[in-house]
């Protein structure tokens, strides 16, 4: 993480650059396109709150093995808490030597503490620092991020449950396939975001280990107290392998592919909005509060947020590929290649709260236009599959049965004449197989376990509901 001396206004390395950390080993001051090239203070600064609250742990864990006195922790621990509030109230100086957030928090507590502030980092690595610093980060922001969830599947579900007995046609290969319930279609995406959910809390579990005690990347010969630290920061578990846990940065991995499976799923939301609100489909009529204009068009409405979590999908799917990209070629332990986690992660995060956020709104003001999903749905050859088991139910195979339903499906378009119609003719069918056509009856026909009819979707709110309330539970208990 050592990036030399930056000017933390405009990110532009400085030409003369103070001691660094290791400046000891070195003849002559960093060059200026070394500086520039491995600056990581401009992002790394959003660490600040927990590298203090790491410190703190790691001083209180000197105290107990005698690496620090209890007055030289007392003041060290006194100057982290000037250091946090100086960084809260913007009124924190940066200087040249600060290379990074570890570096500028250090400095200053040694300006406020003294002596006793060069003792810090005592038995302390960067390396251990800023993987600990990055894993407290991620279980905050995890955990975060699954209320966020939590919040936006209890938007749809009560989409759904106001939905009532609206449908609308379900689409296979984007073609009308048969009618669902709209509530069915809502609680699918549900359902999804409730996996969602899932992914954020294991990546949030895979951070759950503390680093601090691994030192650069073979531990210590000081008697340090790694349990005690983790417990301290509330890890529910120290590391077990040094060389590890300073190289391990799976938990980033983690934590982005689950960003980005929301980002997915929030890009299907976003193309169905964008048909949706077109006049083609005219399904939904998205609030003015969360629709754009055009600049040129007076006429025009344009559905932005749904069009931006598309195309930010594509962003999501980069940060996570870009990061496998660089840890696959990395040997033990610590590599510099591993600053490049730190971006990726923080605009992942960002991203997919804006989005979570702006699609929320998005849905729960939209205004859905059930007469003409119901008309869409209405039309005839949607019910070509209930004919098919009418004949299944008197004896037919289905593929014969198929078959026989496909030949009056071609005839009906030959002929240029319902679907209805023809089926009153047939033999076999007649005009009891022609009623299954009739408007709304497709969609009370579904009536087994997790399908779109009324019975089994009313009994699937229930389902939901108990399974969200489950989840709220977990990620409230954080």
């Amino acid at each position: 993480m050592s990036d030399g001396g930056i000017d933390p206004v405009d990110g532009e390395p400085n030409t003369e650059s103070a001691n660094t950390l290791w400046h000891g080993r070195f003849a002559s001051g960093p060059a200026q396109a070394l500086l520039t090239y491995t600056v990581s203070l401009p992002f790394d600064r959003r660490l600040a709150a927990y590298d203090i609250a790491g410190s703190r742990a790691h001083v209180r864990g000197l105290v107990r093995v005698d690496l620090l006195t209890d007055a030289d922790g007392e003041s060290v621990l006194a100057a982290l808490d000037q250091v946090e509030e100086e960084m809260a109230s913007d009124r924190f100086v940066y200087v040249d030597s600060d290379e990074d957030i570890h570096t500028a928090v250090e400095r200053r507590v040694t300006e406020i503490a003294g002596d006793a502030g060069a003792r810090l980092h005592t038995g302390r690595s960067r390396n251990d620092q800023v993987a600990t610093d990055l894993r407290l980060f991620v279980k905050d922001q995890m955990g975060d991020l699954a209320q966020t969830v939590v919040d936006f599947i209890s938007v749809l579900h009560d989409r759904a449950v106001e939905a009532g007995d609206a449908y609308l046609p379900g689409y296979t290969h984007l073609q009308r396939a048969q009618p669902v319930l709209l509530s069915h279609h809502l609680l699918a995406h549900a359902w999804t975001f409730q996996r969602d959910v899932r992914r954020l809390l294991a990546a949030r579990d895979a951070a759950d280990v503390s680093p601090l005690g691994a030192g650069a990347l073979a531990g210590s010969t000081l008697p340090l107290d790694p349990d005690g630290v983790a417990a301290d920061l509330g890890f529910s578990r120290r590391f077990e392998n040094s060389l590890d846990v300073v190289s391990d940065r799976d938990f980033v991995a983690d934590s982005l592919y689950a960003l980005t499976m929301i980002g997915i799923h929030l890009s299907r939301i976003g193309e169905e909005f964008v048909l949706w609100s077109s006049d083609e489909f005219g399904f939904v009529i998205v609030d003015d509060g969360y629709a754009t204009g055009s600049s040129m068009m007076p006429q025009k409405k344009n559905p932005d947020i749904a069009e931006l979590s598309r195309g930010k999908s594509g962003r999501l799917i980069g940060n996570l590929t870009g990061l496998l990209a660089t840890l696959k070629g990395l040997p033990l332990a610590y590599n510099r290649d591993l600053q490049e986690d730190k971006e990726p992660l923080f605009d992942g995060i960002d991203q997919i709260r804006a989005g979570l956020i702006a699609v929320m709104g998005m849905i729960a003001t939209a205004s859905f236009r059930t007469e003409k999903m119901a008309r869409a749905a209405d039309e005839s050859t949607a019910g070509a599959t209930d004919i098919a088991d009418f004949l299944v139910r008197t004896g037919m195979p289905f593929r014969d049965a198929h078959a026989v339903v496909a030949a009056v499906v071609r005839q009906s378009l030959d002929e240029e004449r319902s679907l209805a119609a023809v089926v009153a003719e047939t033999d076999n069918l007649g005009p009891d197989a022609a009623a299954l056509l009739a408007p709304g009856v497709g969609i009370k026909l579904r009536t087994s376990p997790g399908a779109s009819g009324p019975v089994p979707v009313a009994e699937q709110i229930e389902r939901h509901d108990a399974a969200l309330a489950e989840l709220r539970t977990r990620v409230a208990g954080l």
